[in-house]
């Protein structure tokens, strides 16, 4: 029997399942927005070998976590098929120059403009779908699409600043969404694929690097062992990411997200110190406001188990 689709227990309450799922996917952006201050760790170490040692080390955890769920079969196939591998590599190349440009702007005092990104991403997404899959666009999500392109006019007119940084990380993650969409697995598998396929230049980067006297890596104690944790820190909020999609409608898991650069504008500002003037505010404005128009109309339960 199928598991009733609404988000209320019998007793009025979340049922378990529904909180579980919330809880998870609580915590998987939660994670997410705090990666800003992980990376600033090791914002002295370069963004190429940072990226370097977080694909060696989550392929590290997310290849035998694959083994252990039993999803070996999974991981295997993807590799033996030559339409699914080709989409992968694509998605690889993806999820690391994303992974690189984060880090960079973080190391660079840009995490206002990484969390622009993370905010426009949806409806990058939803351009994308219009572009590359036929999807139509309705009058609302155009008037957002409309104030986000604002926002990001206000930045290059007012702020003076072109913010090359968020339009990265926005395009990027929606490629990378658009390809694991023609190729659906499960997400961890997809994570294991992917940093699997990127392991032997990653490893070819940290020994040509280590040879010629570039990497940080074995220089200290600490910041070796913080580049160590880029293997956990990669992998665990996708497991958690995963639980909540296998619990809750992807709506929700959708409309939480905003969780994620809410968490990263407010390091921005409150801890990095980064400044944020009346332009900044004008953009981000256009941009919530953008937001806002897209979110607003939700149909259905906003949380509850897919059907």
């Amino acid at each position: 029997m199928t598991a009733p689709s609404s988000d209320a227990a019998p007793a009025g309450g979340l049922s378990p399942t529904v909180r579980a799922g919330l809880l998870s996917a609580a915590a998987a952006y939660g994670i997410w927005g705090l990666f800003t201050l992980y990376f600033k760790l090791v914002a002295d170490v370069p963004p190429w070998e940072v990226v370097a040692h977080r694909i060696l080390w989550a392929m590290a955890v997310t290849v035998p976590a694959v083994l252990l769920i039993g999803r070996r079969r999974d991981f295997l196939e993807v590799l033996a098929t030559p339409r699914l591998l080709r989409i992968f590599v694509a998605s690889a190349a993806m999820v690391s120059l994303n992974w690189m440009t984060f880090v960079h702007a973080v190391g660079t005092d840009r995490t206002l403009q990484s969390s622009m990104g993370y905010f426009i991403f949806p409806l990058v997404m939803v351009g994308f779908g219009r572009v590359f899959l036929g999807e139509r666009l309705d009058r609302r999500q155009a008037v957002a699409m409309g104030l986000v392109f604002a926002g990001v006019a206000v930045m290059v007119l007012r702020v003076g600043e072109f913010p090359w940084i968020a339009l990265v990380l926005a395009v990027t993650f929606s490629l990378y969404g658009l390809l694991r969409k023609l190729a659906p697995t499960q997400a961890l598998v997809g994570l294991a694929v992917e940093t699997t396929l990127l392991a032997p230049p990653a490893f070819v980067a940290v020994a040509v690097g280590g040879l010629a006297g570039w990497t940080a890596f074995g220089r200290d104690a600490a910041e070796s062992l913080s580049l160590i944790a880029a293997g956990p820190v990669t992998a665990l909020p996708l497991l958690l990411f995963a639980m909540a999609t296998r619990r809750l409608r992807l709506g929700t898991v959708g409309l939480m997200q905003f969780i994620n650069p809410s968490i990263q504008f407010a390091v921005a500002v409150l801890v990095f110190g980064e400044p944020f003037t009346g332009a900044h505010l004008l953009a981000f404005g256009c941009i919530w406001c953008g937001l806002a128009v897209y979110a607003w109309p939700v149909r259905g339960p906003p949380v509850g188990r897919p059907r």
